[in-house]
C-alpha cells in the first residue's frame, strides 16, 4: 500500500496540542497566517504528495537510478514529478518573498518534509538539501552569488549538495584535502574527490549547486581550516563545469536516490563566507538539518505503522487469548489487531509517532521564533531549545524509525521479510538516517559534551524548568511529568560533576543520557496531549497510544537513568584504603 498523509493529526497537534497559530501570528512576517491557510496547504500537500509522489515509492526502489559514463538516470516517473513539485511552490514555502518564495513559516515546510519521506524518501532525499543551502546561501554569500544562485535554489528549479566527505576522512572533517585555489577574476578553482554525495548528479534539474568543503592555500590544519565554495554542475554562460560524477554506489535501501562518488577537476567556483571559516558558514543550516533528517525518521516510523495496522486489520492468525467482538461464526481464526503482542507493537510506534511529532514540531515553531521574534529574550530561549533539542530528535527518532520500522515487520510475519507488501523496503531506507547529519552517536556527543557541559548544564537546566512550568501538578500525568524533568535536572548535575574527576565519562554515557531526554520530552509531550485529547472528537485515537506510552516506552527511563548514574559513582566513589 502506498502512504497517506493524515492532516487531521497535524492539525490537532498544531492546534490543541501546541497552539501554533496565534504564537505564529505574533511574529511579524507571519501576522496574516491563520488556521484556514493552514488547513489549505496541508489538505493541497497531503493530496499531492498522495498522489504524484507515494505511487513511485516501490517502483523508484526497483528500477533504481542508473549510471552510464558520468551521468544518472533518475527511476521512472522522478523527473517528471519533481518538475511538478517545484513548479507547484512546494520547496519555496519557507524562502522569503524577495527571494521568490512564500514566507510561510518553517513549521509548514516541516510538515510536508515529513509527508515526503513518509511517502518516498528515495525522492526526498533530491529536495532535501534546498532548505539548508538556501539559508547558507542568503546569510553568508555575496550579493552578486545570492542574485544569481538563491532563486533558483529557493523555487527549487536547481537542486543542491552538501559535499563534505572524503574517502580517507569519514565524519572527521579535520582531515579534508580538497583544496581551492584563487583565481584572478575572484573565483576559486577546486581539485579534489568527495563521496556519499546525495543527488551529486542526476536529470531532475537543469543544474545541480554544490557546496564543497575544502582548504584554500596556507589554511591552517583541522577543522578551522576549513572553506565553503558554491561549485555548481553548470557555469553561468552555460559552459559545463570540471565536476564529474565517477560512479554510484550500490546501497543497502534508497535506491531511488543516487549516492555519488564526485571529482572536482579545476571546478570553477565562488567562495561562500570567509576564508577558513566554512564550518561557521554551514552552522546556519545545522539545527535545520538535524530536525529534517529527525523528521525522516518520523516519517518512515508512522510509513511502517500505516502498513502493519492495515495488516493487521485484515490477516486472520490463531485464535486471539480473549474472543473479539469481530470474530464471526465460521472464523478459524482472529485479525492480528486482536492480539496482545501485535495490539503492543502497533500502540507502542504510534506512541512514538505522535509524541515526537509533537517534540520536533514545537522546534519547528522554535526556528521560526528564533529568527522573527522582536523580544531579545524571547529569542533567546528559542536558540537554546533548538541548539539542545535538534541533536536529541535527530538521534532519537531516527534510530525509533529504524527499530520501529523492523517491529512493524515482524506484525507481517514471514510476509514482512519478502518485497510483496513493502515493509521491507521501509526497514532498508530507514537506517541510513541514524549514520548521515552526523552519526546519533557524533549527535549524543554534541548534546553532552559541547552543549550541556560547557556551562555546568545551567542551559539544559533553564530548559527543563521552563517545561515544568507549563504543566499542571494536580494532574497525574502532569505531575509525572514534571518529576522526571527534575530527575534529568538532578542526572546532568551528577554527570557535571562525575566529569571533572573523568573528563572522558561524558562520551561513554552520551547516548544513555540522550536517551533519557528524549523520553523526559516524550513524558511532557504525552502530558499536553492527554489534555488536549479530553475534548477530541474521538479521544480513543490519542488515549489508546497514550496508555501504550507509559505501560511499553516510558518504563525505558529508569533503566537508562540508572545505567547513568552507575555510570557516574564509578568515578567519583571514594577509593577504599587498605
Amino acid at each position: 500500500m502506498n502512504y497517506q498523509p493524515r492532516p487531521e493529526d497535524q492539525h490537532f497537534v498544531l492546534d490543541a496540542v501546541l497552539g501554533t497559530t496565534p504564537k505564529l501570528r505574533a511574529l511579524a512576517p507571519f501576522a496574516e497566517f491563520d488556521e484556514a491557510l493552514q488547513a489549505q496547504l496541508l489538505d493541497e500537500a497531503s493530496r499531492f504528495i498522495g498522489e504524484v509522489i507515494a505511487p513511485l515509492n516501490r517502483s523508484g526502489d526497483e528500477d533504481g537510478c542508473r549510471f552510464e559514463r558520468g551521468e544518472v538516470t533518475s527511476p521512472p516517473g522522478f523527473a517528471d514529478a519533481y518538475r511538478a513539485f517545484w513548479q507547484a511552490g512546494w520547496p519555496a514555502l519557507a524562502a522569503a518573498p524577495e527571494d521568490g518564495g512564500q514566507g510561510l513559516p518553517a513549521l509548514m515546510t516541516a510538515i510536508v518534509s515529513e509527508w515526503l519521506s513518509a511517502s518516498n524518501q528515495g525522492f526526498n532525499m533530491a529536495p532535501g538539501l534546498l532548505h539548508g543551502a538556501y539559508e547558507c546561501l542568503k546569510h553568508h554569500g555575496s550579493d552578486a552569488l545570492a542574485r544569481a544562485y538563491l532563486p533558483k535554489i529557493a523555487s527549487g528549479e536547481w537542486l543542491a549538495t552538501m559535499c563534505l566527505t572524503e574517502a580517507h576522512a569519514g565524519s572527521d572533517l579535520g582531515q579534508v584535502r580538497t583544496r581551492a585555489t584563487a583565481q584572478a577574476d575572484g573565483s576559486w578553482r577546486v581539485s579534489g574527490s568527495k563521496i556519499f554525495i546525495s543527488g551529486g548528479e542526476h536529470d531532475l534539474s537543469d543544474n545541480i549547486v554544490h557546496l564543497v568543503l575544502c582548504r584554500l592555500p596556507d589554511a591552517p590544519t583541522g577543522p578551522k581550516g576549513l572553506s565553503l565554495v558554491l561549485v555548481p554542475k553548470v557555469l553561468p554562460d552555460g559552459t559545463r563545469n570540471g565536476v564529474h560524477c565517477e560512479r554510484i554506489e550500490e546501497k543497502m535501501g534508497l535506491h531511488g536516490s543516487p549516492t555519488c562518488q564526485m571529482r572536482f577537476d579545476e571546478a570553477t567556483g565562488w567562495l561562500i563566507g570567509e576564508p577558513n571559516r566554512g564550518l561557521q558558514a554551514m552552522f546556519v543550516m545545522m539545527n535545520s538539518a538535524r530536525l529534517h533528517t529527525a523528521l525522516q525518521g518520523i516519517g518512515l516510523l508512522d510509513s511502517a505503522w500505516q502498513k502493519a495496522d492495515a495488516y493487521a486489520r485484515e490477516r486472520r492468525q490463531m485464535r486471539a487469548p480473549q474472543a473479539p467482538a469481530s470474530r464471526g461464526p465460521n472464523d478459524a481464526a482472529d485479525l492480528l489487531i486482536e492480539h496482545p503482542a501485535m495490539r503492543r507493537i502497533l500502540d507502542s510506534q504510534r506512541a512514538w509517532i505522535d509524541g515526537a511529532r509533537v517534540i520536533a514540531y514545537r522546534t519547528a515553531l522554535m526556528l521560526d521564533v528564533a529568527k522573527h521574534d522582536a523580544d531579545g529574550a524571547t529569542r533567546e530561549r528559542a536558540q537554546r531549545w533548538c541548539a539542545l533539542i535538534t541533536p536529541v530528535l535527530k538521534a532519537a527518532c531516527t534510530q525509533q524509525g529504524f527499530q520501529g520500522a523492523s517491529e512493524c515487520l515482524q506484525v507481517f510475519g514471514g510476509h514482512g521479510y519478502v518485497r510483496e507488501w513493502g515493509i521491507e523496503q521501509t526497514v532498508r531506507d530507514a537506517r541510513v538516517s541514524m549514520i548521515y547529519e552526523g552519526t546519533n552517536e557524533i549527535q549524543a556527543i554534541d548534546l553532552l559534551v559541547r552543549k550541556v557541559l560547557p556551562d555546568g548544564g545551567t542551559g539544559m537546566g533553564k530548559l527543563l524548568v521552563e517545561l515544568r512550568d507549563e504543566l499542571e501538578a494536580a494532574r497525574d500525568t502532569d505531575a509525572d511529568a514534571q518529576r522526571r524533568l527534575a530527575q534529568l535536572r538532578y542526572l546532568t548535575t551528577t554527570v557535571a560533576m562525575a566529569a571533572h574527576a573523568n573528563p572522558s565519562l561524558p562520551y561513554e554515557v552520551a547516548d544513555d543520557y540522550l536517551r533519557v531526554v528524549m523520553l523526559t520530552l516524550m513524558a511532557w509531550a504525552w502530558a499536553r496531549i492527554d489534555v488536549a485529547a479530553a475534548s477530541a472528537p474521538e479521544p480513543a485515537r490519542w488515549s489508546v497510544p497514550s496508555a501504550a506510552f507509559r505501560r511499553h516506552l516510558l518504563p525505558e527511563f529508569e533503566m537508562r537513568l540508572g545505567m547513568v548514574k552507575r555510570a557516574c559513582e564509578a568515578v567519583t566513589a571514594p577509593v577504599a584504603v587498605a
